[in-house]
């Protein structure tokens, strides 16, 4: 039953990494044509500039927030992989 969750997990994880995916790319497109970029609302900044600068960011920050719960399962997978060689070992 256990590993029925962690597996679950792991495709929560991906589904959710690709939705953030497709939101960045989205929100940078809608910056980058917005009719209003390059106004005060923005910092002055023009529409294709800050479309990259959130396409950049939101990337950064995806690769982080993907790593990190990569990162977790992992220290899970190896943790039963140490544990079933452990037991193999002793018997």
């Amino acid at each position: 039953m256990r590993d029925f969750f962690i597996r679950s997990l792991e495709m929560v994880i991906n589904v959710v990494v690709i939705i953030m995916a497709i939101g960045i790319v989205l929100g940078a497109g809608a910056a980058a044509f917005s009719p209003t970029a390059g106004t005060e609302e923005f910092g002055g900044m023009n529409g294709p500039l800050a479309g990259l600068l959130i396409l950049f960011g939101g990337f950064v920050y995806l690769i982080l927030v993907a790593g990190f719960m990569y990162l977790g399962l992992g220290i899970y997978q190896n943790t039963k992989r140490t544990a079933e060689l452990l037991e193999a070992r002793r018997t």
